[in-house]
């Protein structure tokens, strides 16, 4: 366990009659309430120095300290691998993950994640819920993401992620060329058949998906992608929801199909190209201590910067 304060507040008449565990959330909304229950649970809330349950509820004047603690969270080792660390202070870490990078360990990825990197860059991080980690990527996919370094830290973020307020943009090359940009609007939920896998379906979580036309090829398409929401693989199903499925993905993407008079080196470059052609270009939130807004920006990977040189030069060959 480690300290991190002891907080205190005298419970107004306007919350009489309220749970103990509503008043803390409201008295202390730095902290989720899934949090503040597991502190009440564990003896380090007081009322009037007597310790209550999650459900009891209070007359309105009593005085509450929370002994505010973080037990450690994870049992993942850390290691000594390298991290593009786009932006640092106390509250939040920004990274530029590497394609094939995954981002927690898991029965196929025990260790040589993201989250190994992290935590022997910032032990701390083991006492934070998931190691900060507030949003994913895909293992094959690059680009910005943002860690929490505190729990006040995190509950922002995720406040912000809920409220659809963090800017997330992405930049992808897709198949087939898209004659303009618009918005996938469409309900994801676990594929009906296939469990490992997402597909729109009617019982899914709403996911609204927009795109925007960059440059167009002979058969392909460089987009821009904003999301409303975050659902597990939303852009790479949203995509082939409507038939543009995304260059080299191995689970949403299609047969491959190379336009005819390819070059060599076209012909190549496509069947080379064995991930899903995302990179998360753009993240944008408002600082979890100070509110000031904050934007970075990643820049393509090298493997896609080839492959858009590769379209652009079969494009101009076939003008």
């Amino acid at each position: 366990m480690s300290d991190l304060e002891t907080l205190s507040a005298a419970v107004p008449a306007a919350l009489a009659g309220q749970r103990l565990d509503q008043v803390l959330a409201q008295l202390f909304p730095d902290y989720s309430r899934a949090r503040l229950q597991q502190w009440i649970k564990a003896g380090q809330v007081q009322v009037d120095g007597k310790q209550l349950r999650p459900k009891d509820r209070l007359l309105g004047g009593e005085q509450v300290a929370v002994q505010a603690t973080a037990a450690r969270e994870v049992t993942w080792q850390a290691q000594p691998l390298p991290l593009n660390i786009v932006y640092e202070d106390e509250h939040i870490l920004v990274i530029d993950k590497p394609a094939g990078l995954v981002v927690h360990p898991a029965s196929g990825n025990p260790d040589g994640t993201l989250v190994n990197a992290l935590l022997n860059h910032a032990p701390e991080l083991d006492a934070v819920p998931r190691a900060g980690i507030v949003h994913r990527l895909d293992k094959e996919t690059s680009g910005l993401l943002v860690v929490a370094r505190t729990l006040k830290s995190q509950k922002h973020l995720v406040d912000m992620l809920q409220a659809r307020v963090m800017k997330r943009q992405y930049q992808a090359v897709i198949c087939g060329v898209m004659p303009s940009g618009g918005t996938v609007e469409a309900p994801i939920g676990r594929h009906p058949v296939d469990r490992k896998r997402m597909a729109v379906v009617a019982n899914g979580k709403p996911a609204v998906t927009h795109y925007r036309v960059i440059r167009r090829f002979r058969a392909h398409s460089h987009i821009r992608v904003d999301l409303d929401t975050g659902r597990t693989h939303q852009i790479r199903v949203h995509m082939a929801h409507i038939r543009h499925p995304l260059v080299g993905d191995p689970v949403y993407g299609q047969r491959l199909r190379i336009p005819p008079d390819s070059s060599e080196q076209m012909m190549a470059t496509l069947r080379r190209f064995r991930r899903q052609a995302l990179h998360a270009a753009r993240l944008g939130l408002e600082h979890p201590a100070s509110g000031e807004p904050l934007e970075w920006q990643a820049p393509l990977p090298d493997d896609m910067v080839r492959l858009l040189e590769v379209l652009q030069q079969d494009a101009d060959e076939h003008a």
